[in-house]
């Protein structure tokens, strides 16, 4: 990620999209926009994303909620991947985020225009949507941006999203942005209930050292908690913002028959959440 980070400054790009400039990078992973099929992944929440970066629809009994939108150019393939799955993609009633990067938002504007759905954020998140990135304490340095959004409701941890028969709880993970978060709510199928946690992961993505960062002064302390936060959790099925961070391409191919238990494997969490773990400390004792 860090290295990727350093190419933004020469790779970024202008493209037209609905009448607002953005600055997305060109040299993303080809699997950012590569199309990925849709399925079920337990009881009402299903995979509607791309190859990696992962957008999840949760169906209810009111409407359905949507997190996550992926680059400015998901938007056909979410749309085409919620039609195959036989839902409409205008029963989209609200709308969250794990994150306020532009490969997790970039289609999140023209989706609350079509749809007219709420969105839903961390507060802390809600500054750098309002100015479309530029206010991103380390993607604005390099003039990456998004179409501007205003969020509808503030969330702060803890808070609940209710929808129909679902209630989810956002849990504030701040460090890889201000507002980051995850999210844990109950669903089912006819065999049994699940906890589903869909995570977003604190990696790192300065190559400078934590009290550099005069723009985000509490970075470090935030790093720190979430870390310690993450291993607390309870859950049966966890989930992240790209589907690589979660082994999906190991665990199911196309086609493959629906098996919730595929997901169920918190030690593969925990040894990822240790991982990045080091990683911090690393970056402490540079």
């Amino acid at each position: 990620m860090k290295k990727y980070i350093a190419f933004l400054v020469l790779t970024v790009t202008n493209c037209q999209f609905h009448a607002q400039t953005v600055n997305e990078p060109k040299n993303h992973s080809e699997k950012w926009s590569q199309p990925y099929e849709p399925f079920r992944v337990a009881g009402n929440l299903y995979y509607v994303g791309t190859y990696d970066l992962a957008s999840y629809l949760i169906v209810t009994d009111k409407g359905n909620i949507l997190i996550n939108t992926g680059l400015a150019d998901s938007l056909p393939m979410i749309k085409n991947n919620i039609k195959k799955l036989g839902f409409n993609y205008n029963d989209t009633k609200i709308l969250l985020l794990t994150q306020a990067h532009y490969d997790h938002l970039g289609a999140m504007a023209a989706i609350k225009k079509e749809t007219g759905a709420k969105l839903y954020v961390d507060y802390a998140d809600a500054d750098v949507l309002k100015s479309g990135g530029k206010s991103d304490y380390e993607m604005g340095k390099y003039g990456v941006t998004f179409k501007p959004i205003n969020p509808d409701y503030m969330l702060k941890d803890k808070d609940f999203v209710t929808l129909g028969n679902t209630k989810l709880m956002m849990l504030h993970h701040p460090g890889h942005t201000k507002g980051s978060c995850s999210y844990l709510f109950e669903t089912k199928d006819n065999k049994r209930k699940y906890k589903v946690l869909i995570a977003n992961m604190p990696t790192i993505i300065i190559d400078k050292n934590f009290s550099d960062v005069t723009s985000y002064p509490t970075i470090q302390k935030d790093y720190a908690y979430t870390l310690k936060e993450m291993k607390k959790l309870d859950f049966d099925i966890w989930v992240a913002s790209h589907a690589s961070q979660f082994d999906l391409y190991k665990k199911r191919q196309p086609k493959d028959q629906y098996n919730p238990d595929v997901f169920m494997n918190k030690k593969e969490y925990m040894d990822e959440i240790d991982s990045l773990e080091k990683e911090y400390l690393n970056k402490l004792a540079e």
